[in-house]
């Protein structure tokens, strides 16, 4: 019997490997000879990088670099077990965590660190990067991260703009003669879950500036920002981010990366279950067990186990979630090609209790769902 195991993780509770030995843990009480598969996941968002590492047997290059509000901070790059390809998860240099929710300000804030990270790996020879984009605590269209990369932003007397993202209003010129000349040489791949446009009533500001510490007149200013920063782009680089999707993911760095890297948009949990090699493991397969902290309708709308369903349906292997809540009807996951799914949480409790006993709840559920196939006769 092989098992797969490829759960995203329960935000704020349990790291998708950390969930992973949970469930394996389960699986063994019951069916101690089962042949098990760890492939924790993620959609491009917080552990892209941590996961892909782990799943393809690469390593982490820790740098110290600069953090959101301009202090330094230690972050890593991770270099998959090809030993050509690095992932850089923006928040690692450049997430909300980073900043405490009393400081946290998307008009000053900067992704220059996330820059730092890249130059670290051109430094080391690296030419193929993975850009996780999620978790930003950033609003200012991966300027920061140009920046860091030599592209300098200039107002009308001349002077490179300070970090954040009101000041893309000042913007007047762009000069990429001093831009990392490597970066020609170099592919980049974005893995993103959101398609918002750069600007408007679903763009960056709109929809995630709030949650970032913006408030309505702040949202107006940055939103005003990006906006004049994407008419900049278009008027010296010939391209349209404003409205391209994806280009307000993370703050707008997703406009960075289309209008100054030529970056390729893909759904985060394509190339992660791509860059782990998702379809070989699934020969053989007997079951997947994945999950997530909530199934609801953004379950259904490309998220890592809409990923793992799509992709198991075309194997004929089944898949069982294992989840904090559940909101989806049976209809739905039919839909999503799921045939069971269960909530950890054994009753009534406080949020801080569900998410510290995550790890055992998990491994309890597991085993049930094993005791279940056994007396169906499915596994023996």
């Amino acid at each position: 019997m092989k098992i797969i195991i490829a759960p995203d993780s329960f935000k704020g509770s349990i790291s998708a490997r950390a969930l992973c030995a949970s469930i394996k843990e389960g699986i063994a009480r019951v069916f101690p000879q089962a042949e098990t598969v760890e492939l924790p996941l993620a959609d491009g968002g917080e552990g892209t990088m941590e996961n892909l590492v782990y799943a393809s047997r690469g390593t982490k290059v820790d740098v110290t670099v600069t953090g959101p509000l301009g202090k330094p901070v230690r972050a890593a790059y991770g270099v998959l077990g090809d030993g050509r390809t690095v992932v850089i998860e923006m928040a690692q240099a450049s997430g909300l965590p980073l900043v405490p929710p009393e400081e946290r300000n998307p008009l000053v804030t900067t992704t220059y660190g996330t820059g730092e990270l890249i130059a670290h790996a051109l430094n080391a020879g690296y030419r193929r990067f993975i850009v996780a984009l999620g978790g930003s605590a950033t609003n200012d269209g991966g300027a920061g991260m140009m920046q860091a990369l030599g592209l300098a932003l200039l107002d009308a007397q001349g002077r490179p703009l300070p970090p954040g993202g009101a000041a893309l209003k000042q913007l007047h010129r762009i000069d990429a003669s001093g831009l990392d000349a490597r970066l020609k040489e170099s592919a980049f791949e974005v893995a993103c879950d959101v398609s918002n446009p750069l600007c408007g009533p679903q763009g960056a500001s709109a929809v995630f500036g709030p949650q970032k510490g913006a408030t309505p007149e702040m949202v107006a200013v940055l939103d005003e920002a990006l906006r004049h920063y994407g008419e900049c782009i278009r008027r010296e680089r010939g391209i349209d981010v404003i409205d391209a999707p994806g280009a307000g993911a993370a703050g707008g760095m997703g406009a960075a990366l289309l209008g100054f890297l030529d970056a390729r948009m893909r759904s985060g949990i394509d190339m992660v279950l791509e860059a782990v090699g998702w379809t070989n493991h699934l020969a053989g397969a007997d079951l997947i067990i994945t999950g997530e902290g909530k199934l609801d309708e953004q379950t259904l709308s490309g998220k890592v186990i809409a990923g793992v369903c799509r992709t198991a349906r075309e194997r004929g292997v089944p898949v069982a979630a294992l989840c904090g809540a559940m909101a989806l009807t049976g209809a739905d996951m039919d839909r999503l090609g799921l045939s069971c799914a269960f909530s950890i949480v054994k009753g009534p409790c406080r949020l801080e209790d569900a998410m510290r006993l995550a790890p055992e709840w998990a491994a309890d559920q597991a085993e049930q769902m094993m005791r279940m196939l056994r007396l169906s006769g499915v596994f023996g």
